[in-house]
């Protein structure tokens, strides 16, 4: 994969910083949701990501966008594990989880 038009993209996105959270966000979200599936087999992917991001700071999403384009597979796997331990992340997927394993029986 050619990292120029990423970095074209996220430069361009640093103009609207909305367009940049939304971008970082995606961007870490492509990394989590095969930690999440191979880690925490069961558990709803898409909720659980969503948690996890969502129980992020600024820089861990940073981090975990970077990790998008480096492949640093062990540091983003140590950062998705640390923020999924955490306990608002820990509510967070009981509660938007738990619906979508339900809904599937």
């Amino acid at each position: 994969m050619r990292l120029e038009p990423l970095i074209a993209l996220a430069l361009l996105a640093g103009c609207n910083s909305a367009v940049g959270t939304e971008l970082s966000r995606s961007a870490a979200k492509s990394v989590v949701n095969p930690i999440v599936a191979e880690r925490f087999p069961g558990v709803p992917l898409e909720p659980a990501t969503d948690c996890i991001i969502d129980n992020a700071t600024g820089s861990e999403i940073a981090t975990l966008a970077a990790s998008a384009a480096t492949r640093d597979d062990a540091t983003a796997s140590r950062l998705v594990l640390d923020i999924a331990g955490r306990p608002e992340t820990i509510r967070c997927i009981a509660a938007e989880g738990l619906p979508a394993i339900l809904n599937t029986l």
